[in-house]
């Protein structure tokens, strides 16, 4: 439906460096953070965002840090032509006085971007050529910002992946007891508590030097990769949480999304198995860019990744329980729990199939 006559959302879209006169403003894609919006003039389409700045606080580094990141992208790529950068980065339209982003008078903070046509994308990896294509497009995603400065880009989400961070939050859950919940839950902070220490891993080979820090994207499920229409990577998009970390958690997140058999809130656990095709496939096309730069210890972090990001979401949803369920939205009063008990059968799905995954990265590496 048009919003055209929308004029909350119409003056901010005028405030923008766009060509041509706009002709139609309407709801655009899936996402569940920003307010996003399709607006078309009568020479060009653009995608208008509301940015969520309960979540992004500070809006100004945000968009600094897409832009850094997004110039680099099509400096990588020039050779290629103007034509393939436009399809293959996403494009920043400026407002007209040249700054990244509107805010308006209610503080609404506004964005731009060139509307990249023809494209697609999926919520759910089906086939092993897909799981490929994903892999892929995050490898030579990372490969591409290998050579950039994580220095030049702040830490948005800060302790996003930061595991005695989420322990520390549990912990205090726990202490505070805010719900009543502690005592029915006992066996599974058992569970979670004899295998801290081995996901403390990644962290602890960072803090000793052993990973480089690099630039990650931080949300790699896949539909924030854009395909053409021959199912082929054309760009990776969503570039809120982009910011310095290490490969490890890229590559756990996206194996996380991908290799579940079931939903992350699956309440019949039996139902939760590993998609080994997918999780081979993924591997193969990640491994496929990334080899070109990961040294060989940020190789050997990947498999400790694989096992971290279930667990460390199960951390945050049990977390949230126990707090009474005040970050995550809800559809009755046991969600958390059974996205906890999802996330944590999926661990030991992976404990079970360790020596295959391990296979696995093992022989993409010599690929």
């Amino acid at each position: 439906m048009s919003e055209l006559k929308n004029n909350n959302i119409l003056g901010p879209a005028s405030q923008f460096d766009i060509e041509g006169d706009i002709i139609q403003v309407e709801r655009f894609g899936s996402g569940h953070i920003n307010d996003t919006y399709r607006v078309k003039t009568n020479s060009k389409s653009y995608l208008f965002q509301r940015i969520n700045n309960q979540i992004f606080a500070d809006v100004a580094g945000l968009m600094e840090n897409t832009k850094v990141v997004l110039d680099h992208l099509k400096k990588k790529l020039a050779h290629f032509g103007k034509e393939k950068v436009d399809k293959s980065t996403l494009t920043l339209i400026p407002t007209h006085e040249g700054k990244l982003y509107y805010q308006d008078e209610n503080d609404g903070f506004w964005r731009m971007f060139i509307l990249l046509e023809g494209t697609k994308s999926y919520d759910i990896v089906e086939t092993q050529a897909q799981a490929y294509a994903g892999g892929k497009a995050f490898g030579e995603f990372q490969k591409q910002l290998s050579d950039l400065d994580p220095g030049k880009l702040i830490e948005i989400l800060p302790n996003f992946h930061n595991i005695d961070f989420r322990m520390a939050n549990l912990r205090k859950a726990i202490k505070d007891n805010a719900a009543g919940r502690v005592n029915e839950v006992q066996d599974i902070l058992d569970y979670i508590l004899k295998r801290e220490e081995r996901m403390r891993t990644i962290l602890l080979m960072g803090n000793s030097g052993d990973l480089p820090l690099r630039i990650t994207h931080n949300d790699t499920k896949f539909n924030n990769v854009l395909l053409d229409e021959h199912d082929r990577v054309q760009c990776v998009i969503d570039l809120d949480t982009v910011m310095p970390g290490y490969v490890a958690y890229d590559f756990g997140d996206a194996i996380r999304t991908i290799i579940n058999s079931a939903a992350e809130d699956e309440p019949d656990t039996e139902k939760i198995r590993l998609n080994i095709p997918l999780f081979k496939a993924y591997t193969q096309g990640y491994m496929s860019e990334a080899c070109d730069f990961l040294t060989e210890k940020e190789t050997t972090s990947l498999l400790h990744g694989v096992f971290l990001l279930p667990f460390m979401q199960a951390v945050r949803f049990l977390t949230d329980y126990l707090n009474g369920d005040t970050y995550y939205k809800i559809h009755y009063s046991t969600h958390n729990l059974v996205r906890t008990k999802a996330q944590l059968k999926l661990v030991q799905e992976m404990e079970r199939h360790q020596e295959e995954l391990a296979s696995i990265l093992e022989e993409s590496v010599h690929v």
